[in-house]
């Protein structure tokens, strides 16, 4: 058994609690679709937060260039940069995914004036502590984003690979399926950018994205144990991260559902 089978046999019972989470049963009203996207936009952000963090340590992103030590990574983060930063919306028109994912929530009159507020106040890598400190945010929502910016100063890319791998992208198409099964059994066309949002992730990161993204920890790792023990503790600290944001997005939920 290889480090990354063991990885992955180490966090499955995460993902299973991630896969079987309550909270997908919970989105039986647009109210609840809502409430989710005004949560898990914070997750969208810090999510292109890690991969430019990828972006800038991977790939050459100085002048002037000089070829880097792996193409074949730089080119997979590369790839992932094009499709996130300046996808293609259901409209033809080249646009983020983060930027996607605002016009889904006014689709639906989720408020995205809290994620944007926070979203203009922040500068720079160091303000982001500060400004989730002086924030009106939920304890889950803070520490999931204080996590994430906390491994990007650290720069240490073995372990913003890992929460951006194992936490985010390999993560993704198991988390945006039950989504989508429970949307569909909603009104699916009540928000058809929010669907929309969501198909375009599982086909992309469903596809080639979750395979090369362990190739990426592979080749950061090498034979060095430490980093190995490394990517599985972030790996361990991002999923109950992610649970603890899906228990606090469901409590919510459950709270404003009439007895």
């Amino acid at each position: 058994m290889n480090q990354i089978e063991l990885i992955e046999m180490e966090i499955l019972e995460f993902r299973n609690n991630l896969r079987n989470h309550k909270l997908y049963s919970l989105l039986s009203e647009l109210e609840d679709i809502k409430i989710f996207m005004e949560k898990h936009v914070y997750a969208v952000w810090d999510f292109m937060s890690l991969l430019k963090s990828l972006q800038h340590h991977l790939t050459c992103v100085a002048i002037p260039w000089k070829p880097v030590k792996n193409a074949k990574t730089a080119r997979f983060i590369n790839e992932i940069v094009l499709g996130e930063e300046s996808d293609i919306n259901e409209n033809g028109v080249p646009k983020s995914h983060f930027e996607m994912y605002l016009e889904a929530m006014n689709e639906v009159n989720a408020n995205t004036e809290k994620v944007l507020s926070l979203v203009n106040s922040t500068e720079n890598i160091n303000d982001v502590n500060k400004t989730l400190s002086k924030s009106n945010l939920k304890i889950a929502e803070k520490e999931f984003l204080a996590f994430s910016f906390n491994l990007i100063k650290s720069k240490e890319v073995h372990k913003i690979a890992s929460a951006f791998t194992f936490g985010r992208e390999d993560l993704i198409p198991d988390m945006f399926i039950q989504i989508i099964k429970q949307s569909k059994k909603t009104d699916k066309n009540s928000f058809p950018k929010l669907t929309y949002y969501l198909e375009r992730h599982i086909e992309l990161d469903g596809d080639e994205h979750g395979p090369l993204s362990l190739e990426m920890i592979s080749e950061l790792c090498g034979t060095n144990l430490d980093k190995w023990k490394d990517v599985l503790e972030t790996a361990k600290e991002a999923l109950k991260l992610r649970i603890c944001l899906w228990d606090e997005i469901a409590n919510e939920i459950e709270e404003k559902k009439p007895a």
